[in-house]
C-alpha cells in the first residue's frame, strides 16, 4: 500500500540518509559519524494468538528483527498501541509485560510510546538501533556464487489460521509461537562472524516476496531448492485448507517472478507465500562460509537450512525446483 504512495514523494537530499524509504529494504539507516549510524524500523500488528503475554513477545521480536537483518544491534524501543476503551486493562498489562521481556532479552531499551483508542487491539514498536556505516547489511548486495540461508522455519501463516479457527493442534500452535517468539540475535551475531553479503527478514510478503526484493535489489536470480526449506511442524497440514488471505495477495503479486524448475506439491508450493510473523533472516554469504555458519545455527538451536544459491541475474528473478 505505501510503495504506491512512497514512491511519489521527493527523495531526501540529505547525504546522511544511506538507506531510505525508496530502496524498499528492512529498515532506514543514517549516518552519525564515519564510525556509527542508527539503525531505525517500525512495526505494528493486530493479536495473532490468544494469549496476550505470547502476543506481546511475538510483536516485540517481530520488531527487533529489522535490526537484526540489517546487521545492527538495537538500542531503545517507543511502543505503538491500539486499544479499545472499554477493553479489560490486564490484557494491555499482559500484552505489555511480555513484550518486555523480549526487549530485556534484547538489551534494548524502552524509553516510551503512544496509544490510541482503536476498536481492534493493535501492538509494535519503533526501535532504534546502532550499526557502523561501512558493515550494513542491505537486501542489495547478494553476489552470484553466495549461499542462501534461511535462520527459521515457514509456515506461520497458516498455522496461526488454522489456531484463529480452532483447528490447529496445540502441539503444532506451541511450535509455531516460540518461534514467532525467538529473536533473530544469535542468528544475526553468528551471522556477522562470517562475511555475510547481504540480508532480510521474512516476515508478511513470505519467502518468496522477500527473496524477490533481494533479487531485484541485487541485480541478481535467487536459485532456492524447496526441498530443503525448513518447516513448522503442520505447516503442510494446514497449507491448503488456511491459507490467509496474504497468502493469496503475495502470491497474485509475486509469482510472475518465480520461474519453476520443478513441479511442487500444493502445499510446498503455497508455503513459499505464506505470509510470515516474526520469520527468519534470509542470509546471502560466501559459499565456503555457508556451511560452518549452518553448524553454528543448528548448534544454538536454531532451525536453520541452507536453501539455494545466488546466480547471474536471468529471465526471472527466482528461480526454483
Amino acid at each position: 500500500m505505501l510503495d504506491a504512495v512512497l514512491g511519489k514523494l521527493a527523495r531526501s537530499p540529505d547525504p546522511n540518509l544511506l538507506v531510505g524509504f525508496d530502496q524498499a529494504d528492512d529498515a532506514g539507516v543514517y549516518r552519525l559519524s564515519d564510525e556509527l549510524a542508527l539503525v531505525q524500523t517500525v512495526d505494528f500488528f493486530s493479536p495473532i494468538v490468544d494469549d496476550p503475554r505470547s502476543f506481546g513477545r511475538i510483536a516485540a521480536a517481530n520488531s527487533l528483527s529489522d535490526i537484526y537483518a540489517m546487521g545492527g544491534r538495537p538500542l531503545t524501543a517507543l511502543s505503538i498501541v491500539g486499544f479499545p476503551e472499554k477493553e479489560n486493562w490486564d490484557l494491555l498489562e499482559g500484552i505489555l509485560a511480555g513484550g518486555q521481556e523480549k526487549l530485556l532479552e534484547a538489551g534494548c531499551t524502552l524509553a516510551g510510546g503512544h496509544s490510541v483508542r482503536d476498536d481492534e487491539i493493535k501492538f509494535g514498536y519503533a526501535i532504534t538501533g546502532l550499526i557502523h556505516p561501512g558493515r550494513i547489511l542491505p537486501n542489495s548486495a547478494a553476489r552470484p556464487g553466495d549461499a542462501l540461508l534461511l535462520t527459521k522455519p515457514l509456515g506461520t501463516g497458516v498455522i496461526s489460521t488454522a489456531l484463529k479457527r480452532g483447528a490447529c493442534r496445540e502441539s503444532h500452535a506451541e511450535a509455531a509461537v516460540e518461534s514467532m517468539s525467538r529473536l533473530n540475535r544469535r542468528a544475526c551475531e553468528l551471522m556477522l562472524e562470517c562475511h555475510p553479503h547481504s540480508a532480510t527478514d521474512i516476515t508478511g510478503f513470505g519467502l518468496v516476496g522477500h527473496a524477490r526484493e533481494m533479487a531485484l535489489a541485487s541485480k541478481v536470480t535467487l536459485r532456492l531448492e524447496a526441498g530443503k526449506l525448513p518447516l513448522l511442524p503442520g505447516a503442510l497440514d494446514y497449507a491448503l485448507r488456511f491459507q490467509p488471505q496474504g497468502l493469496k495477495n503475495n502470491r497474485a503479486f509475486a509469482e510472475c517472478a518465480v520461474a519453476y524448475d520443478t513441479q511442487l506439491a500444493p502445499e510446498l508450493l503455497a508455503l513459499l507465500y505464506d505470509p510470515q510473523t516474526s520469520g527468519g533472516l534470509l542470509i546471502a554469504l560466501p559459499a565456503e562460509e555457508a556451511d560452518p555458519l549452518l553448524a553454528n545455527l543448528l548448534a544454538a538451536g536454531l532451525d536453520a537450512a541452507r536453501i539455494g544459491a545466488v546466480e547471474p541475474s536471468g529471465p526471472a528473478p527466482l528461480r526454483i525446483f
